[in-house]
């Protein structure tokens, strides 16, 4: 008989939440929204309200929660309003929520996703920060409180799809295929004169500034070979990046024996989303199916790393370990910021990173404490750099 699955989806206001909301609100047997969390969309917050009526809702912005409790002729009713990263720890903790979905940005979903497992709640997971923070210590607590960690972003999903259980052993490679982003063929001289509107224009998918730059760095990649590391169990050799145009071919795996597994979708988050509320069933979806005719073809390249230098650094963090993936999120997620408030050039972004991991001393074996010191001491170093003599050029 179906489980009936009562869920809190954490980012309920981006792009991953409203599609994850589609896709519960198609269930309505299947599934129930029962905590929403935004961070300040308390607009946004209202409307889902109204249409989904969950039970407890958490703005983390504490003053846009106060304005969400007093506004006249809120929506909330009886619905409970948290606030604070205590009310996103709360709603992990509440017996009522059976399921967990991360949708959430940057390092702030490390602490959340912890409390989740260790809570032992079913986890979906769209955020690729936490696990290249601290992917071993995630994995090893989820391992504890014997949690699957469902895995939202295509590639990942993808990998976990084709492996379909199979030992960790059994695997040669896995590859991440990456569309290229929209300066696919540029020049390094190209490169230089990027504007921001350009950056935020994605060629296949819709989404939030900072994920859509890290596509155009190439970054977002890196970050995946680091989450697929944590996730898999494999090492970094194993992970290998080629560039896939059509986006149709979300990963692929390669087992010892020569086969290699690959996933296909139309490029569609609703579909990895649904696969992980509804795992390890199969639920009927939404999108059509890949025309192979109308096709005709798959194309694949290799990713040029001088131009796009994000993937040496990411593959540098894989090797060395410890807090250096770490350090690596939390300079990119700052020159992010600073790219998107146009202080630095799009060049500068992966310079900055480059800097910020060549000042840091790698602890081999961090605890979590480390991994929080060493985001901070990251984005103090990042901080100097792009407001001392040494800031990158703008370009």
């Amino acid at each position: 008989m179906a489980t009936f699955k009562r869920i809190a989806v954490f980012g309920s206001s981006g792009s991953i939440g409203c599609n994850a909301l589609e896709v519960i609100r198609r269930y309505p047997a299947r599934f129930k929204a029962q905590a929403l969390c935004v961070n300040s969309q308390i607009d946004i917050l209202r409307a889902q309200m109204g249409a989904l009526r969950p039970a407890l809702v958490c703005v983390t912005d504490r003053s846009a929660a106060r304005r969400l409790r007093s506004a006249p002729g809120k929506k909330a009713g009886s619905v409970k309003v948290l606030s604070g990263y205590e009310g996103m720890e709360a709603l992990c903790a509440d017996r009522s929520i059976d399921h967990v979905l991360i949708a959430i940005s940057g390092a702030a979903a490390l602490s959340v996703l912890l409390k989740a497992i260790e809570h032992g709640k079913e986890v979906s997971l769209a955020n690729k920060e936490a696990l290249v923070m601290a992917g071993p210590i995630i994995m090893a607590a989820a391992r504890r409180h014997k949690v699957i960690i469902r895995p939202i972003d295509s590639e990942q999903s993808a990998i976990w799809q084709c492996l379909n259980g199979a030992q960790d052993t059994q695997v040669k490679a896995v590859y991440l295929t990456a569309s290229g982003g929209p300066f696919r063929g540029w020049t390094k001289k190209q490169l230089s004169h990027i504007t921001l509107a350009q950056a935020l224009k994605h060629p296949r998918w819709k989404m939030g500034r900072k994920i859509t730059v890290d596509s155009a760095t190439l970054m977002n990649k890196g970050l995946e070979i680091l989450e697929a590391i944590a996730l898999f169990n494999l090492r970094p050799e194993q992970v290998r990046v080629v560039v896939h145009p059509q986006s149709v071919i979300h990963s692929m795996v390669e087992f010892v024996d020569g086969a290699i597994m690959a996933q296909l979708s139309v490029p569609d988050m609703r579909i990895p989303i649904q696969y992980a509320l509804s795992y390890p069933e199969r639920l009927r979806g939404v999108c059509p199916p890949v025309d192979f005719v109308d096709l005709r073809a798959l194309s694949f390249e290799t990713p040029d790393s001088e131009r796009f230098p994000s993937l040496l650094l990411a593959y540098e963090a894989a090797r060395r370990g410890g807090t250096l993936p770490c350090v690596l999120n939390a300079a990119n997620e700052r020159a992010v910021e600073a790219f998107l408030h146009e202080e630095i050039g799009f060049s500068a972004i992966a310079e900055l990173v480059a800097r910020v991991m060549r000042k840091h001393r790698t602890v081999d074996q961090p605890s979590l404490n480390d991994i929080l010191e060493a985001d901070s001491w990251a984005r103090a170093a990042a901080e100097k750099l792009l407001s001392g003599t040494v800031k990158p050029s703008r370009r």
